[in-house]
């Protein structure tokens, strides 16, 4: 009997060439066509109307088997293919209905802000306070909860956008983090099927203004989401979207991120405190996941208030996620008027 051959590893994203009208790409091995194109070349008509990685994940069960069989069919002389780095990379969904961040979810990055902050018990010295934040930490994990929070959509930007540095703070941070992309929306999903509403995985930096988390007026209010992780281009999406199919295990993944040629993150997504599936069926019993929805999963130690170093004018930030491939932004500050 025959057997079908293993699916060519593929991506998805938004490109476009010089002025031209945004694309939906297909990408392998660091090449882009148009969707589009191709699927009218191989006769897959469920595709010819996908205009937007968004459409494609509003019916994600019929593109995406679809989406398989194109990618086992095509070759490099099929349409027009262009290098990545030819074109311009847009945000890998463009755009997501709803974005969801999980704060404080990686173990030892959140180890690391207590024992920098000093926050915990009068008197320990630095190693006691660290072990005092593992066994807190490791508590949270046995009897906790995920803590989620909302980004505006608008703060989304592409994998190679400058990003532009706004005189509203003078702490702006980075947090590479793993991007979960829904292909299956549903309310109150339990963790044991939390994995078949996945549609894939991107790379998101979630930038962050320090100084503008704490509400110092009034101090009750806590901590203020919208100034200090909403602005625009806060948050870094793609360069593209890798189906899970392509992602053995997202809890052992390799993150990288280097400030102008310094390695301020390196570590790996397995410091996870809450795993996806927890993050999913928390949220959704909370509210309702959409198709394309983004779920930012967290970001591990390494981030700039540990090293009370900030992003600059003139700052080159390079990140990458094993298999997701990288992102590159240029720091730029904002003219003030």
């Amino acid at each position: 009997m025959h057997r079908r051959s293993k699916v060519k590893r593929y991506a998805l994203g938004t490109f476009s060439a010089g002025d031209g009208a945004r694309f939906v790409g297909l990408v392998m091995n660091e090449r882009v066509a148009s969707l589009v194109g191709l699927a009218a070349v191989h006769c897959e008509s469920e595709l010819l109307q996908a205009t937007t990685v968004l459409a494609l994940l509003e019916n994600w069960s019929t593109n995406e088997p679809a989406l398989a069989r194109l990618a086992d069919k095509v070759a490099e002389n099929d349409g027009q293919w262009h290098a990545l780095a030819e074109l311009h990379t847009h945000p890998a969904i463009d755009l997501p209905r709803q974005i969801f961040c999980t704060g404080a979810n990686y173990r030892k990055h959140v180890v690391d802000l207590t024992v920098d902050a000093k926050v915990g018990p009068e008197g320990l010295d630095e190693a006691a306070l660290r072990r005092w934040a593992e066994a807190m930490m490791d508590e949270r994990l046995a009897s906790g909860e995920p803590y989620a929070f909302t980004k505006p959509v608008s703060a989304v930007s592409g994998a190679f956008d400058p990003l532009v540095l706004p005189g509203t703070t003078n702490k702006p941070d980075w947090e590479l983090e793993l991007a979960v992309v829904i292909g299956r929306g549903g309310y109150q999903i339990s963790r044991e099927r939390a994995l078949d509403h996945v549609a894939g995985y991107a790379i998101v930096n979630d930038i962050s203004a320090r100084d503008l988390i704490p509400r110092t007026d009034y101090k009750m209010l806590g901590t203020d989401w919208l100034r200090s992780k909403g602005q625009p281009g806060f948050l870094p999406l793609g360069p593209y979207l890798v189906p899970k199919a392509f992602v053995p295990d997202p809890h052992r993944l390799k993150m990288r991120l280097t400030v102008s040629g310094q390695v301020m993150q390196d570590e790996t997504t397995a410091d996870m405190l809450f795993g996806i599936e927890r993050q999913i069926e928390y949220i959704s019993r909370y509210s309702r996941l959409l198709p394309g929805d983004v779920i930012c999963t967290g970001s591990p130690a390494g981030n700039g208030t540990h090293y009370n170093r900030f992003l600059c004018d003139g700052d080159v930030m390079e990140a990458e996620i094993e298999g997701l491939g990288r992102q590159r932004q240029i720091c730029i500050a904002q003219q003030r008027g």
